[in-house]
Parts: C-alpha cells; structure tokens; sequence
C-alpha cells in the first residue's frame, strides 16, 4: 500500500459554535448558530429541520434575554474552559494539526464595530499558543456557521454586499494577530450549503422570502468576493501562509444506467462543484448562465468584481466527506436516503447506513479525491470526515467504539488508494474529534469523538473527558504515519 506523505497533517477538527461555549464571556455576541435548539420530542425524522429552517419568530424568541429555551451551541462542550485539557489529549494522540474555527463574534460581537475586541483576540492567542506548545499546526475556518446575528438580522446577510467590509476587516484583523502562528486558513466552511440551509450559511430566514434562490446566489457572490479579497490580504501579511476554499461534497451517483438518471447526476453534482469552480478557477464557469436562467437569478455584480475573483483564488481545496448518494431522475416510488446533509438522494441498496440513516461509502473517498483533483489540479485536503453514533460506557468504564474505527480505517485505506492514483493529498483532520454539538441537530448524544465528554442533549453533566477505544487506535495510526490500519 501507498505510504502517505512523511509530513502529512494528520488530526481532527471541530468548529467554535460546536465546542467552545463561554457564549456570554469576553464580550462574545451571539451568532445565527446560537438561535438554534434541540426538541427531543418530536420525531428523528424531524430533527433536522430545526437546522434547515428557521422562523423570525425563533430568532426573536433567542434574542430575548429572558428566554428559558436550551439553546446548545451556546455551551458546546466547555472547551472555553478545557481548552488546556484537550489540546493536552490532542497531543497525546500525536496531532500534527488541529482545525477549528474563529468565532467571528468573539473579535466583533456585532460584527459592525470599527474596533476589535480585545479579549476575543487574547482567548484565541491562548488556544495557538497551545497548540504550538506540542507542535500541532493550527488550521483555522474563518466563518464555520457562526456569523454575527446582528447582521442577519439588521443588515439581512450576506446578500448585503456592505457584509464584504465586514467580513474583509474581521479577516485582516486576525491575520495581522496571528500571522507568527497560523499558515492555513479557509475561507468559508462548506460554503455550497447555502443551498440546503441559507439561514446559517449567509444569514437569510426562507421564512416568506420572495425570492430565496435569489438571495441564496447573490450572498454566495458576496462571499466569493470576500474570500478572494480575505486570500489577497492573507498572502500579502502571512507570506508563507496557504487559504484554502472549503465544501460539502456528497458523491453523487447515478441510481441506474437511465440516461436521464446520469444527466440529472451531472447537473446536481456540478450544481455543487460550482461554488469551488469559482473560487479555485477565479470565474464562473460557463454553465452557471443556464443554471441561473433557470432559477431566476439575476445577480448583481460591480465593476471589478470578475478580476478580484481572477486574480485571487485559493490555494488548495479542503472539504467535508460523509457519505454518497444515489440520484434518479424519476423517483416517484423509490426510497429515500434517511440522511440528512441533502434532500432528494435514492437509498442505495449496496450501501450500509449510520444510525442517523447517513450512507457509509468508503470508496467513494476515493472517487471524490480523484474528482476533486482531476478537476482542478490544486492540493487536497480532508477538512471533516467522520461517524456520528451513540456510544455506550461500559461496566469497566470503556467505550468499546469498533464502529467508529471500522469506519475510519475503511476511509484512511481510500486515501492511500487516492495517492496511489497520484492525488496531492496533505492533511486529514477526522470530524468532532472531541465530542461536540451536532452541527445539524444540536444533539450531544450524536458523538463523532476519540474523547468522550460526560455531557447529554439537555447540557447535563460533568464535563468529564474520557479516552474511547478509537482514542488509542489514531494515536497508532498517526505514530506510524498511516501504516497500522
């Protein structure tokens, strides 16, 4: 078997709103992840809706100080207060990298301030300072699902084109902070999910919008325009740094040979692809015309603005891989897939699934990474992947996760495979390597982690860490570089 790079990045990754908590300390604001909460009576099936829809009454409600309602991702899991604790297992594990997010509204609560915050930018100087302490590289997500609620609210998102400034002077601000600790950075995370949940993405509620694909394509030029804006000032502060563009990619599949079936395929995949086509080619690729025709998208540009996306793209490609889906073009009297990062896959019968119904295929890692580097010809890098599961103490106090390891083993085998092909793959950071909030329910017992948290859906609990099976088994993996799978 293929060996992987001798300074491939291994690690894990986590995402601020997910984690942190201490949302009412250091002058945080509060975030549009912050408005979001966990109703454990309604159906699984349900679940996720609370994520992919959101009501100006549910913001309102979250706003009010007095509100009783749990609202999880403002508590995460306290690495507010364990961060010295987990970086410490972290590098037990042997970490080469670590990604995480700066949360946007610990620099500017409000995200319109004309000055930063202060004890924002002392808390993450702490946090990389650690990290660096045991020789783990930081790679940091500049917006993962965490924008300033005030400007969903008071500017209506990034369909605003004033939220380019904004965000550009967040960008600068930590880049000039950090620019003796952090070479890696990216710009948006999953930024082509704004077709599936625009509320957390750019900011906007479909709630009786009139017009949501409109607003979804124009916030998502906006931030095509501020990652390549963020890329310039990086480059020219950090020389030596890489910024990295970031995706869902979901394998999509054809369901049968149907012609109609392949097309449709096409058109869905591409359909996401194009979000990393612009910011990795520096223009819109042909077929958005038709795309936008359409969808009645019109959008609204500025003079310059097709220059600034051609002169700065991104370094590398970084992305999120879970799971495929079969697609059919005809699927009246077909079952759907359970899982719920997109709607309108075809369950595929060869394919096991989790228990949150999201389709298990390895192989098709592999197919993704040679997608990914065939189209654009730019490093790769795994920013999540990973098994979200219940996972049982036992009477010993172990946590015997075999689960977690199968499906991380079958995966890593996949990467060596992409290399083998001739894939430029530098890092892996496996997803919630410490139990977090679940991104997509806000549920604590959907845990991904090598370390346990004594934490349940309602906030209850110790706080305790606690090493699982998997704990000793990445600790190998990343010893040996990738060899004892």
């Amino acid at each position: 078997m293929t060996k992987f790079p001798k300074d491939f990045l291994w690690g894990g990754a986590t995402a601020a709103h997910q984690v942190e908590g201490g949302f009412n300390e250091g002058g945080k604001g509060l975030s549009v992840s912050d408005v979001y909460t966990f109703d454990n009576s309604l159906p699984k099936e349900k679940w996720t809706d609370q994520w992919h829809l959101m009501t100006h009454a549910q913001v309102e409600e979250a706003r009010n100080p007095d509100s009783k309602k749990y609202y999880p991702k403002r508590y995460g899991n306290d690495f507010y207060h364990h961060y010295k604790e987990d970086i410490a297992l972290f590098a037990e594990m042997g970490f080469k990298c670590y990604r995480t997010s700066i949360a946007w509204t610990r620099i500017f609560p409000n995200g319109d301030e004309s000055t930063p915050n202060e004890a924002g930018l002392a808390f993450y100087d702490k946090i990389f300072d650690e990290l660096l302490k045991y020789g783990i590289e930081p790679v940091v997500s500049l917006s993962h699902y965490e924008m300033p609620l005030h400007l969903a609210t008071e500017y209506g998102g990034w369909p605003n084109r004033q939220l380019i400034d904004f965000y550009v002077k967040f960008a600068t601000t930590v880049f000039e902070r950090y620019k003796d600790k952090v070479k890696f950075w990216l710009t948006f995370n999953e930024i082509n999910c704004v077709k599936h949940h625009p509320y957390v993405s750019i900011g906007v509620i479909e709630e009786n919008h009139p017009n949501i694909e409109q607003a979804k394509y124009q916030g998502a030029h906006h931030q095509f325009i501020a990652s390549a804006l963020a890329t310039k000032a990086c480059h020219q502060i950090i020389p030596n740094s890489k910024v990295g563009c970031m995706i869902s990619y979901q394998l999509l599949i054809p369901y049968s040979c149907n012609p109609d079936d392949v097309q449709k395929t096409v058109e869905s995949q591409r359909s996401s692809l194009f979000f990393s086509d612009v910011q990795a080619r520096g223009y819109y690729p042909a077929y958005t015309k038709r795309m936008f025709e359409e969808k009645g998208v019109v959008l609204e540009t500025e003079v310059g603005d097709e220059e600034i996306l051609r002169q700065y793209p991104v370094d590398f490609i970084s992305f999120s891989y879970y799971m495929s889906s079969a697609i059919s073009a005809h699927p009246e009297n077909l079952e759907n897939a359970e899982g719920n990062l997109i709607t309108g896959g075809i369950k595929n019968p060869y394919l096991p699934s989790s228990e949150w119904g999201w389709q298990i295929d390895p192989k098709g890692l592999r197919i993704a990474l040679n997608q990914l580097y065939d189209r654009y010809q730019k490093p790769l890098f795994i920013a999540e992947n990973g098994l979200g599961a219940v996972d049982k103490i036992e009477e010993d106090g172990t946590i015997q996760d075999d689960y977690r390891i199968d499906y991380l083993r079958q995966h890593i085998e996949q990467m060596q495979e992409a290399i083998h092909d001739g894939v430029d793959l530098f890092g892996y950071t496996s997803w919630g390597c410490i139990d977090i909030v679940s991104a997509s329910t806000s549920q604590m017992s959907k845990r991904y982690g090598y370390i346990y948290v004594d934490q349940d859906d309602e906030g209850n609990g110790t706080k305790e860490r606690r090493k699982k099976k998997s704990f000793d088994w990445y600790k190998n993996v990343i010893a040996t570089n990738g060899e004892a799978l």
